[in-house]
């Protein structure tokens, strides 16, 4: 059973999702259940990779690939039969006569992303620091090179195009709304507390009893699910995609989320995907504006990556713990103290 204070955390958490979707809802424009929508799936892959790297303290490059594996899978699977024929000519006839609805997609898109996760990540579970990280954005470029190369099921470097469009801003937001119950009641689980005593001193729990490469496998492994079943929400709101959108550039968005939110905690995920979100939006109206009005000799392109850096930069200096610092908004002193929680 979760803690009081750890059931107050999730409620304040998912308080502001459906806010979001009540404004989106009551303004009715287009655009704005267009960045609402975005907001819940990105909020999804950043609680995934806070459920790995906030409790383990390793950062991992690869969480966008996993995404990657939920959406094509989930894009392939639920694709029309005869569509199917005409976006991949060379698919395995054995997939060509599968045809599931784009929910069960979604599911069997994350399913895949932890089996995916669970046969090549075991090894890789007793590195850590610097060695980690690097294995990470090596394994990143080999799943990357797969799905460019792997051109019977991906449709190689080209854009897949057919996918059913099924992801509405209610379904993100309840997909979002599960995936902060997982990542909490994780973190509050024996393998949470424990990978979180992994991180801060590996040689004493270790002395302890617990298995350091068995938790940060299941650790890894749950997130990898989380952002496959992402990658699947995803890929049925956009509908048509390449790989170039599960590298570099996705991945360090959403790792910028998470640092400026604060790793430690799933609400500095919750806060840094909507702080960073509103920023983006913001400086690309901004951007938008300034190229419009003629302001600059030249286009500005690029200032929400540029601001994005910095801020990431200013926030490792000044408060290397995120906004929210290691603790959950129920467990903060003064709002514990006003809604009498022990």
């Amino acid at each position: 059973m979760l803690q009081t204070k750890t059931l107050v955390s999730i409620v304040l958490l998912v308080l502001p999702v459906l806010v979001l979707v009540g404004m989106a809802d009551a303004i009715d424009v287009r655009l704005v259940t267009r960045i609402a929508t975005t907001l819940c799936i990105n909020l999804v892959l950043v609680l995934g990779l806070q459920v790995f790297m906030g409790n383990s303290g390793i950062l991992s490059f690869v969480h966008i690939a996993f995404m990657g594996i939920g959406a094509y899978t989930s894009g392939v699977l639920s694709m029309p039969l005869q569509m199917k024929s005409m976006a991949l000519p060379n698919l395995y006839p054995v997939i060509v006569a599968i045809e599931v609805s784009p929910y069960a997609g979604m599911l069997i898109g994350g399913i895949a992303a932890a089996l995916v996760a669970a046969v090549v990540s075991y090894p890789l579970m007793r590195l850590t620091d610097a060695a980690a990280v690097i294995t990470s954005f090596a394994l990143l470029m080999v799943l990357h090179t797969v799905m460019v190369h792997w051109n019977a099921v991906t449709n190689g470097p080209r854009t897949l195009f057919g996918v059913q469009n099924a992801t509405t801003l209610p379904l993100a937001a309840a997909v979002a709304v599960v995936m902060i119950v997982v990542a909490m009641a994780f973190k509050e689980s024996r393998a949470g507390i424990l990978l979180r005593a992994v991180r801060d001193d590996e040689v004493a729990a270790g002395a302890i009893g617990a298995d350091v490469a068995r938790l940060r496998w299941q650790g890894f492994v749950l997130s990898a699910f989380m952002a496959g079943v992402g990658g699947g929400v995803w890929a049925h709101f956009i509908t048509s995609y390449s790989p170039a959108a599960f590298y570099l550039k996705e991945t360090f968005v959403i790792l910028g989320m998470l640092v400026i939110g604060g790793a430690a905690t799933v609400s500095g995920a919750v806060l840094g995907t909507f702080a960073v979100t509103a920023a983006f939006e913001g400086l690309r109206a901004a951007e938008n504006a300034i190229n419009i009005a003629g302001v600059l000799p030249t286009t500005l392109v690029g200032l929400t990556e540029i601001v994005l850096a910095l801020a990431m930069i200013a926030t490792l200096i000044l408060r290397p713990g995120g906004i929210v610092g290691d603790r959950e908004v129920g467990a903060l002193p003064l709002l514990r103290k006003s809604l009498r929680i022990r």
